[in-house]
């Protein structure tokens, strides 16, 4: 909670911040386990949203309150908290830190007035801060960097700015400056403010006296400060040539204006755990973070009827479908109706207020505010909702990142395999990260997502959430077998069983066709030896034929003529004609020297340079055929490295990307061509699925 000393302390301080912007909503974004959950939970309890501050070890925080985000300790979707700060609404969005879960933080950053970038100081971390970053930049999202952990620095605090510079495309300014008692970080000097501060665990920090060492290192560190908003103030720049001190309120105008511009990145101090540096962030954000009437500016949103971007959706035990937004103009009442791009999204049911899990009926919600509706069945997360007559265009597109790791799914219990289906598409609506398809040719159910710990956890929801226990294992690889011999075979079904038989006989050639060349019939019959209304008969069965061949797998490239037979008068049918043409391919195809056939892919992986030998090895190791490598387009340090790989080689290959790359390498793949497997690997998977058999 405040003290009335901040309170006097803050009216005193600006007469400018006293106006609210409206309510804003703020995205905590970073790398993983930098500590954006925890500073939340301090965020809440300093402004007295939650009794006590709890933290992640604990298991009591607002934030990772699912089962899977506290079994793992760590984000696994986002969360939503709203509190009040001197007399203005915030909703705080806590955005998971991982590779893999980043889409979440994708969907929520659009409509965010600004983020705090909660990065410890730490150089092996600046690949995924860059990540993080850039999604930022791109956006053109206000962003603040909340330097966390600053007692365990072991660093000064300039040095890890330096550090940290190359992953951000602006300047990274330095707003504060610590104090140190001996190798120990007791509080810092606001440069902005003039002010130093001494930290007190979980309270406000307490005003001291700026003397001495601390007063020049101030001036020095204030001056830095300064030259770089004058980079873009040039009645700034005239000030500080004539050594003219400039007003403080001028300072904070330039501070709050290159911040909404996107030309700086001011750099705040903290230890969120203690609750060091919140209140500072705070004011911060009230002061210079923009409001709503900006954030709808940047989307392109217009004045008229409510609109609201939908940030996530929510299947709840009890409340149903919850489609958490954030509105950009108007105001949204329970039983108003929203439409959706070319569709309707359908009617509130009810409005809601955000604290973690906890969802809690409220009244209308107005511009700025961002809340759940509930039951908005035809909404999906990232939508643009209007509750005018006529869709709005969508003010926003999101698309997920390629899927990078797969696994077959099914029911545990047969029994359960429609729930699943439930299941799956409550899933994929929650997180469409996630990709479920069936694969026709191998029966399976297959879900594809971001990474190990992703599909991991899509898995422990559909047991937890959805009540559908899953067995799974790695999906069927697509390998397809071809022929290399040409041969002429008979087919002829005879059977005689009491009134009318069965018979079909075909005389066919095989021979094998260019790879790609997929599969050829031809009629070639003469004379009527084979009726024409059986000819179609024939070209099924030898399709059945080759959906299993000797090898065990369908068979491409493959030329069937049918140049003669016979029939009967009473006993000839289709299906005579059809179980022919079957048992011709079945016999003939052993015949032809069969071979296996893998899919190879073009694969393209992202990887911060130090780490481009690793990978490198790593699809040597794979049986990859390096093509390449260069520097990836506007990434500085990053290179991008090209590569055949077979299909069987890709399958976890993430997870070698991943830990080679310290957890940021990605990569996307495309279907190339077939190519022949011979050898002790060929034999390999033909053992191996003739035993599946």
């Amino acid at each position: 909670m405040l003290s009335k000393q901040d309170n006097a302390q803050q009216k005193g301080t600006r007469s400018q911040g006293i106006s609210s912007k409206g309510p804003r909503t703020i995205a905590l974004v970073g790398p993983f386990q930098s500590g954006k959950t925890t500073l939340l939970e301090a965020i809440l309890a300093r402004t007295g949203a939650i009794a006590r501050q709890g933290s992640v070890e604990a298991g009591n925080t607002v934030g990772d309150a699912s089962k899977e985000a506290r079994h793992h300790k760590m984000s696994v979707e986002t969360t939503f908290a709203t509190t009040e700060f001197m007399g203005d609404t915030y909703t705080f969005v806590d955005c998971p830190g991982s590779i893999e879960f980043i889409h979440d933080m994708r969907c929520v950053l659009p409509a965010v007035d600004a983020a705090v970038v909660v990065c410890e100081a730490d150089e092996k971390k600046v690949p995924q801060l860059q990540l993080i970053l850039r999604e930022l930049e791109d956006r053109q999202i206000p962003r603040f960097l909340f330097l966390n952990k600053i007692d365990k620095a072991d660093k000064r605090v300039r040095e890890t700015v330096r550090l940290l510079q190359p992953a951000s495309r602006v300047p990274l300014l330095l707003r504060q400056i610590p104090i140190w008692n001996g190798d120990i970080v007791s509080g810092f000097v606001d440069l902005a403010l003039e002010r130093a501060h001494v930290y007190r665990e979980y309270a406000a920090s307490e005003v001291i006296e700026l003397a001495g060492e601390n007063r020049d290192r101030e001036k020095e560190a204030r001056f830095t400060m300064l030259e770089k908003l004058a980079d873009h103030d040039d009645e700034l720049l005239e000030q500080l040539l004539g050594d003219m001190e400039p007003p403080r309120d001028k300072v904070f105008d330039d501070l709050a204006k290159e911040l909404r511009d996107g030309a700086v990145c001011p750099v705040l101090l903290g230890v969120a755990s203690r609750s060091n540096g919140v209140l500072r962030l705070l004011k911060a954000l009230r002061h210079e973070a923009p409001g709503i009437a900006d954030t709808a500016k940047r989307l392109g949103a217009k004045a008229g009827d409510a609109t609201a971007i939908v940030l996530k959706t929510f299947h709840t035990a009890h409340g149903g479908k919850m489609s958490v937004a954030r509105v950009l103009n108007g105001e949204v009442a329970e039983g108003a109706t929203f439409l959706a791009p070319r569709r309707d999204a359908g009617r509130v049911s009810g409005v809601f207020g955000l604290m973690g899990q906890a969802f809690s009926r409220r009244g209308p919600a107005t511009a700025g505010e961002t809340v759940a509706f509930g039951k908005l069945d035809g909404a999906k997360t990232g939508d643009t909702l209007s509750a005018g007559k006529h869709a709005t265009e969508p003010l926003v597109t999101i698309t997920p990142s390629p899927p990078v790791l797969a696994m077959a799914v099914e029911a545990k219990e047969r029994k359960d395999d429609v729930k699943l289906g439930v299941a799956f598409t409550k899933l994929t609506e929650e997180d469409p990260s996630l990709t479920v398809i069936h694969n026709t040719e191998s029966h399976e159910v297959v879900m594809w997502g971001q990474g190990e710990m992703h599909l991991r956890v899509a898995t422990e929801r559909l047991a937890d959430r959805y009540g559908v226990p899953v067995l799974t294992h790695r999906p069927a690889v697509g390998y397809h077998e071809t022929i290399r011999k040409a041969i002429t075979i008979r087919g002829r079904h005879k059977k005689q069983s009491g009134g009318h038989g069965q018979f079909g006989d075909v005389l066919i050639d095989i021979k094998p066709l260019p790879r790609e060349g997929g599969f050829k019939f031809n009629d070639m019959v003469t004379g009527g030896v084979v009726p024409r209304n059986y000819i179609p008969a024939v070209e099924e069965g030898v399709k059945d034929g080759l959906k299993h061949g000797p090898l065990g797998f369908p068979v491409v490239d493959v030329e069937v003529s049918l140049t003669d037979g016979s029939y009967h008068t009473v006993d000839s049918s289709d299906m005579a004609f059809r179980t022919a043409g079957r048992i011709a391919i079945a016999d003939g195809l052993p015949q032809c020297q069969p071979v296996l056939l893998e899919p190879v892919y073009m694969v393209e992986i992202v990887c911060p340079n130090d780490a481009t030998a690793r990978i490198n090895a790593i699809l040597s190791g794979r049986r990859g055929h390096i093509l390449g490598f260069d520097t990836r387009e506007n990434w500085d340090g990053w290179d991008t490295v090209r590569a055949q790989m077979a299909e069987a080689e890709i399958g976890d290959l993430i997870v070698e990307v991943r830990s080679a790359t310290a957890g940021v390498g990605s990569f996307s793949f495309k279907f190339d061509h077939m190519a022949e497997l011979t050898g002790r690997q060929a034999e390999q998977v033909v053992a191996a699925r003739r035993a599946a058999e």
